[in-house]
């Protein structure tokens, strides 16, 4: 029978040595250590210096013994296109060269930025409501559409059918660029829905055409008041399950007169009822995906432009910290004030530890690149140098030199009464709840000021706005004027102004 191989009768094929090339693959090192030490003359080809580096039996690595027989027996009727060395070696270097010059998608800064996030009681539809507007845009290629299931994407998420953190996604209509952040209606997870709503310049409240308002409505309106949240849209949802009309009207009518008492526009507020489960469903049109095209209408028009402070030093509060691979750590959040490009020097502040200096050597919004990270952004800045576990969430990203962490601060406070959601009773000096400030959240230990007269006896109602110095126990990154919430128990019982720092 007639030898089919490349090589002489009796010599191996090349299929019978794959271990042995897997093998030499992973020692590489030790290949180039060989070719290096050959030291070809210039006119000797790059496929002739692989062959003396088999042959040169004196100077080869024991994963080059290995296969150096059978390479001496077959070199002479080697054809490049059926050497799967060479192949191989041209397959690597050619994925070496892709990964050095990896290309990114580039985020495009053609339409305003806006901010805006679904906020309401748990169960209501928040979820459901962002991805029907992901699924709408996306039909106009406005957006990536995004399932129920990619948005709640923690298997805890996924297990209760409930949102726990806060989830980013993004999407255009014909006029803006949004950035989208979906809250957990939980009343466990509220200091995340504060973190959300921190970051956002408007809200959609979604609330069940069959329940209507509910503690967690109530609490996230006022929280969304408290942290600065000027104009909000209304989404009535579940209208499918209500045949009543006059319910409906009903829940209309209940949400407006909230949304007077918590100090928003309720009489002129946008009030949109709709499915947002009918749009995910393309059924019922008129419930459906023309109610998600009303509802951002409304916000288009509703919610302003904000003008975004970039004259200021930059400043990012940190909401998330990872690690890519490769690359190096991830610091994740949205930036309030300033801008910064790459290549420039920051200090990472606050949780106790001294100011970290670092390089930013890239920015992306979006797992898109960007040339700047700019007031109003959600930015991912790369940092060098940091192991993830050196950041917190609660830090903020600075210009060197301009924040400071401070341990102690003087602020105005008003205390929550019981119909507010707060507190059923008073507190004395060294009541000890914990604070929400921008990202972070620290116990605090609340005293009165010095020569406060009967300070040790002297209690604090729901319902008083007093003068209180705030001891953190650690240091944090806390400017003059900056607002913050007091909660306890599940409950938000005060907030407050910044309005001297003392250490």
């Amino acid at each position: 029978m007639k030898h089919q191989g490349l090589g002489p009768p009796g010599a191996r094929s090349w299929t019978g040595v794959d271990k042995n090339f897997e093998a030499f693959f992973q020692r590489r090192s030790d290949f180039c250590s060989d070719l290096h030490s050959l030291r070809p003359p210039s006119c000797i080809s790059p496929s002739h210096v692989i062959l003396l580096a088999f042959c040169n039996t004196g100077k080869m690595s024991t994963a080059f013994r290995s296969i150096a027989p059978f390479v001496r027996t077959a070199r002479q009727g080697l054809r490049s296109n059926i050497n799967p060395l060479q192949s191989a070696l041209k397959k690597q270097n050619a994925a070496g060269v892709l990964n050095l010059y990896r290309t990114y998608a580039v985020f495009e800064r053609t339409k305003p930025h806006v901010n805006i996030g679904t906020i309401g009681h748990v169960d209501h539809g928040k979820t459901t409501l962002s991805a029907a507007i992901t699924k709408r845009q996306s039909e106009k290629g406005l957006a990536n559409f995004l399932e129920y299931g990619a948005i709640d994407k923690a298997p805890e998420e996924r297990k209760r059918g409930i949102t726990i953190s806060t989830a980013h996604i993004e999407y255009s209509t014909e006029n803006r660029h949004y950035s989208h952040v979906d809250c957990p209606g939980h009343a466990d997870y509220i200091k995340n829905m504060i973190t959300g709503a921190a970051n956002m310049d408007g809200a959609i409240i979604v609330v069940a055409a069959s329940d209507g308002q509910m503690p967690q409505t109530r609490e996230h309106l006022l929280l969304a008041r408290q942290v600065g949240v000027q104009k909000i849209v209304v989404f009535v949802n579940k209208v499918d399950a209500l045949e009543d009309p006059e319910m409906l009207e009903l829940v209309e009518m209940e949400m407006r007169e909230l949304l007077n008492t918590y100090g928003f526009e309720g009489d002129e507020t946008p009030v949109i009822m709709g499915s947002a489960l009918m749009a995910m469903q393309n059924q019922r049109p008129e419930i459906g995906q023309q109610k998600i095209d009303e509802l951002l209408a409304a916000v288009d028009e509703w919610i302003p432009t904000p003008e975004r402070d970039l004259d200021k030093p930059f400043l990012m509060s940190v909401e998330d910290v990872f690690s890519i691979p490769g690359r190096g750590t991830v610091v994740s959040g949205r930036v309030e004030r300033g801008q910064l490009k790459r290549e420039e020097e920051v200090e990472i502040v606050g949780k106790g530890s001294e100011p970290i200096k670092t390089k930013v050597t890239d920015i992306e919004t979006f797992k898109k690149s960007c040339e700047s990270a700019i007031a109003g952004d959600n930015s991912g800045l790369l940092v060098r140098g940091i192991r993830r576990e050196d950041i917190k969430r609660g830090m903020v990203v600075s210009r060197p030199g301009t924040m400071k962490s401070h341990t102690q601060f003087l602020a105005s406070l008003y205390v929550l009464s019981k119909e507010e959601g707060g507190r059923h009773k008073g507190f004395m000096q060294h009541y000890r709840p914990q604070l929400y400030l921008r990202t972070a959240d620290e116990s605090v230990d609340m005293t009165f000021p010095e020569g406060t007269p009967d300070a040790h006896s002297k209690m604090v109602m729901p319902g008083d706005n007093v003068e209180m110095v705030l001891t953190m126990m650690h240091a944090n990154a806390v400017e003059v004027g900056q607002r913050f919430n007091i909660r306890e128990g599940g409950k938000t019982v005060a907030t407050g102004l910044v309005t001297r720092i003392l250490k």
